[in-house]
């Protein structure tokens, strides 16, 4: 772990979401972080370390503000919540590459993304074709040190709307754990946003590929 100074940035994009609410709460406690930009479609609650520009997906503005020291990216939607595949491409993938293109654009050394078990850009399966675009395409902007987590479904609680095939999976996977193999367990959101906070965090160098079952022994042995 490398010596910080004070004034180390931290951007959080997603962090009104399961994993980037966590992340956002782990930014603002942590005393190695001096300032967390979280750009948001809609304001957050004022915090004195906090610089929260609203703003467009549709129409990000360049800024000094993307000039941050490292960017965890929590941004995600469902097919379901998203109402079409064009939508759900406009999210996962759209919004992700334009953001991390003006963060390169600005100096930042250092993204972390949020992907998803299975990802791969040569998949038929639509949701995991765009996921493994979303990596290609940041393993193309050649940022310093990329951190790519793949977790499987995530256990973050109760979520606004009902989704019962996740709230199925979450039931057997916290019934019949042992009988699933690791990779393809629940982890919870806490564990995903705390693996990406000390990767940002971190001054390893180059790409890095967490998969799901890592997130497994991560889990506990840090829980």
């Amino acid at each position: 772990m490398q010596p910080y100074s004070t004034s180390f940035t931290l951007l959080i994009l997603g962090s009104t979401g399961l994993v980037g609410s966590q992340s956002l709460k782990l930014a603002l406690n942590d005393p190695r972080i001096s300032r967390v930009i979280a750009p948001t479609r809609r304001a957050l609650p004022a915090h004195p370390k906090l610089l929260n520009p609203v703003v467009d997906f549709e129409a990000l503005p360049k800024a000094d503000w993307w000039a941050a020291d490292a960017a965890v990216c929590a941004l995600g939607t469902t097919l379901k919540l998203a109402g079409s595949q064009e939508a759900f491409r406009k999210v996962d993938f759209d919004y992700i590459l334009a953001s991390a293109r003006l963060l390169r654009e600005a100096g930042c050394p250092r993204f972390v993304l949020n992907s998803s078990l299975g990802a791969d850009a040569g998949s038929r399966n639509f949701y995991l074709n765009v996921k493994g675009q979303a990596e290609a395409g940041l393993i193309a902007l050649n940022f310093n040190a990329l951190t790519v987590i793949r977790p499987s479904l995530l256990d973050g609680g109760p979520r606004p709307e009902r989704r019962y095939g996740e709230e199925f999976g979450l039931w057997v996977g916290g019934h019949m754990a042992r009988l699933i193999p690791a990779k393809y367990r629940p982890v919870k959101t806490t564990t995903v946003a705390a693996v990406m906070h000390e990767a940002a965090l971190s001054d390893d160098q180059g790409l890095r590929i967490i998969e799901s079952a890592e997130l497994q022994h991560y889990s506990i042995g840090k829980s």
